[in-house]
């Protein structure tokens, strides 16, 4: 049987900052209270950046666990590819600047922009290296520091959002092509710029000059992402050729838990099988499926061998999903 070259997650790492704002502390200057956004979101608490944090801050203490776990160096890094949608500048890229803070070689480096959707997207790219043996340790790193884009007098998004990052170290490995090989199984990537006005910033370098603030039309949001998000995860699961009813975990976007139970309920997938974290991270965008993947190694829930289902939704309209044997 002839072998198949595969993308292998080989370490999983995630980041929180320190500081932890609670539902409580954000009532004491916003319109709104705790049950009021438990019964809406199931969020209790999301952590923020310290001022001095930037996104590649973040990005390389995930970064470093993810290499941890992995058992490689910085000095073994010739990709790394960071989706974010709150960079430290304009450019250069994020990913440039956490070469430079891992002390990692002249390589490759770029950002990803489809916000929420942005790791998986980058997942994908990143396997159009390592599955082609163009890269031999990637770093794909989902860092998000959204407290820098909220409106803090609107109750409807600032209480949605937190900070934090994630990552993961991509390797080649041999397979036989079938579903049993570990490693990056089945994408399925989608977006319809139509639906912009639903999920926007308000500002950005060549319209307004300014970063903008974050802009949501939830109730149409929510409605969307059912529907998108189990046509994206189908479309996966049958590029992967594995039933859905096999998976072990489904590792969702952390947007909101009334999404992630109507998903999984669409999907058939029981609530046992998924890994939700938004109660205590909210939502960190591109950050919140590598955070939430690395919290399900940390408790022992997710183990080597386990078959992933990875999916979000994001501005732009961008959804997309992704099958992963560990």
């Amino acid at each position: 049987m002839s072998s198949v070259l595969r993308s292998v997650v080989t370490g999983v790492g995630g980041y929180l900052p320190d500081e932890i704002v609670t539902n409580a502390d954000l009532a004491k200057f916003v319109d709104t209270s705790d049950e009021w956004i438990v019964e809406r979101t199931g969020i209790r608490q999301r952590h923020r950046a310290a001022p001095e944090q930037g996104c590649s801050d973040l990005a390389v203490e995930a970064a470093k666990r993810a290499l941890a776990a992995a058992g490689r160096t910085a000095a073994q890094i010739d990709l790394i590819i960071v989706a974010t949608t709150t960079p430290d500048l304009t450019f250069p890229a994020t990913a440039a600047m956490v070469q430079r803070k891992l002390g990692a070689p002249i390589g490759i480096a770029f950002d990803v922009q489809a916000v929420c959707s942005g790791f998986v997207y980058a997942l994908s790219v990143a396997d159009g290296f390592v599955a082609r043996g163009l890269a031999k340790c990637a770093l794909v790193i989902g860092s998000e520091t959204m407290t820098r884009l909220m409106d803090w007098t609107d109750r409807g998004t600032c209480v949605l959002f937190g900070d934090g990052a994630g990552a993961v170290v991509l390797e080649p490995g041999e397979g036989t092509g079938g579903i049993e090989d570990r490693g990056l199984l089945g994408f399925a990537l989608r977006c319809d710029g139509t639906k912009q006005d639903l999920l926007y910033v308000d500002g950005g370098p060549s319209t307004t000059g300014t970063v903008g603030k974050l802009r949501m039309a939830g109730n149409q949001v929510f409605r969307h992402a059912v529907v998108n998000i189990a046509e994206g995860v189908e479309a996966a699961a049958a590029a992967a050729g594995v039933p859905i009813s096999s998976v072990d975990w489904f590792i969702p976007h952390q947007a909101n838990q009334r999404i992630l139970e109507g998903v999984a309920r669409r999907l058939g997938i029981a609530p046992e099988r998924v890994i939700s974290t938004v109660a205590e991270h909210a939502n960190t965008s591109a950050a919140s499926i590598p955070l939430a993947w690395a919290q399900g190694i940390a408790d022992g829930r997710i183990k080597p061998g386990q078959l992933l289902l990875l999916e979000a939704m994001g501005g732009g309209l961008t959804w997309g999903a992704c099958v992963v044997r560990l």
